[in-house]
């Protein structure tokens, strides 16, 4: 199993270290005197040149030949990924396999908002204030039951108008979870950069129910961040988790 440092552990968890404090007396007396200063050189300097004639030339060029020819194509919705992302996500979600039943705790209409998406989290609040600072969107999911096992699939949308690293930042802390079992088995999915799938060898335990079998994957592309969980009666293999998460990505 791979362990995080305690470093990349704590910005997952979301602690900060606080800023050192600020010295306002002397610095502040300075930084007016600064200032002052600035603005009397300036007023100066500009009562001197405006008494000058301007001696440099108007600026100027010959125009610049327009381009001829054929002008290269838009790309298609198929190469142009935001083009793609910014349509319906449920159309980028594995389908459902034939024969495949749909459970009652798949949401009805294939979406969840970002109250329903940080709820799902360990600590719901903590979840919610830093998924806002991820810049969240939107998120498609969907579900099915067959052969014994249960498949879930999230795929979350970030905008990244300021947090370019949202998605990573998303699937870095549910891959940092899924890594503090003692007993995870860990391999990488090809093509995702830092994407990992998990096999849980234990099964879990849960009061009032069955103890059952769960397998993982997490991955981010462009500004989507992907999470698959596979629960079962019996142990998962690793086939069945890494199957589903390499043909996620390639519809990525």
């Amino acid at each position: 199993m791979e362990v995080p440092d305690e470093e990349s552990a704590d910005a997952r968890a979301g602690t900060v270290e606080p800023a050192p404090p600020r010295r306002f007396r002397t610095t502040s007396l300075v930084a007016v005197a600064a200032v002052l200063g600035v603005l009397a050189g300036t007023g100066a300097g500009y009562l001197v040149q405006s008494g000058r004639e301007p001696r440099m030339p108007a600026l100027g060029g010959p125009e610049l030949p327009r381009a001829h020819g054929p002008q290269p194509e838009p790309l298609s919705a198929e190469r142009d990924r935001k083009v793609r992302n910014d349509g319906d996500l449920r159309e980028l979600l594995l389908r459902k396999p034939g024969g495949a039943s749909t459970p009652d705790w798949v949401e009805p209409q294939g979406w969840m908002d970002l109250a329903t998406y940080a709820e799902m989290r360990e600590d719901p609040e903590s979840a919610y204030d830093r998924l806002e600072e991820q810049e969240f969107l939107r998120a498609a999911v969907t579900g099915w039951s067959a052969d014994g096992d249960d498949v879930e699939i999230w795929l979350a949308q970030f905008e990244q108008r300021e947090a370019a690293t949202g998605p990573a930042d998303d699937s870095g802390s549910a891959r940092y979870w899924a890594e503090t079992d003692p007993d995870v088995r860990t391999r990488p999915i090809p093509g995702t950069g830092e994407g990992k799938a998990y096999v849980h060898p234990k099964p879990v335990r849960e009061a009032g129910g069955a103890p059952f079998y769960t397998a993982e994957a997490h991955a981010s592309r462009g500004d989507l961040s992907l999470h698959i969980w596979v629960y079962g009666d019996d142990p998962i293999p690793w086939r069945t988790i890494m199957d589903l998460a390499e043909r996620q990505m390639e519809r990525l």
